[in-house]
């Protein structure tokens, strides 16, 4: 059963700025680690970040110093802020935890697009 929303996708420009939000439906949001990842047509689904219940922080090198995670405990969200998007950057973005990704379901994932 798919237990996260992903919102905040659309069209930027090079360089400009899109925050994605991530609702979690689940008892156990806060201490769980929940990540973000994202897909091209054809392509595996790549980490691109993740955040501990206890604000531990990964980045995959591609967007460190663009990207930053955070996590409303209260709101069982979890953001992704990008900056300075880039072409590359274009995708599908999903967020996922980990009763999620050990049964492989997923959400719709919302659509960002970098035009150059």
């Amino acid at each position: 059963q798919v237990h996260v929303v992903e919102s905040g996708g659309g069209l930027v420009q090079t360089g400009g700025s899109l925050r994605l939000s991530c609702v979690v439906s689940t008892d156990t949001f806060i201490g769980d680690y929940i990540s973000w990842y994202r897909q091209i047509p054809g392509e595996s689904r790549e980490l691109v970040a993740g955040i501990s219940g206890s604000g531990g922080i990964y980045y995959d090198s591609s967007v460190k110093g663009r990207f930053s995670i955070s996590r409303n405990n209260a709101d069982l969200t979890v953001f992704l802020q990008m900056d300075n998007l880039k072409p590359e950057d274009t995708a599908t973005y999903y967020c996922n935890d980990p009763d999620g990704l050990t049964k492989n379901v997923w959400g719709q994932g919302t659509q960002v697009t970098v035009s150059s």
